[in-house]
């Protein structure tokens, strides 16, 4: 393998990472914000309205407000990741053209 390949794979592999990452913590931010976002007003029902105390148990609770936090998570995580190759597959072509 010659050295510009070497090269642009490890740029790559960076990249990829770089990509990644920014989806994993953007997708933890959006989990912690959606657990606030519905643990409130699930907790609340319960205390408050005789049908959710009578239907709701602690895990029913647990599972509504870990569902939203799960599905925040890899929703935004996604679209994160999606946006960052965008970005980056229209830089390297762009730098590419420039080089050309």
């Amino acid at each position: 393998m010659s050295l510009v390949t070497r090269a642009s794979l490890d740029q790559k592999l960076a990249l990829a990472k770089r990509c990644s990452h920014e989806g994993v913590m953007a997708g933890a931010k959006a989990a912690v914000l959606a657990t606030v976002a519905t643990a409130i007003p699930t907790l609340a029902s319960v205390r408050m309205l005789p049908w959710a105390r009578t239907n709701l148990n602690p895990t029913a609770q647990a599972l509504i407000i870990s569902t939203a936090a799960g599905m925040a998570y890899f929703i935004v995580a996604d679209k994160t990741v999606l946006a960052s190759a965008r970005k980056n597959s229209l830089y390297a072509s762009n730098r590419s053209n420039t080089t050309a």
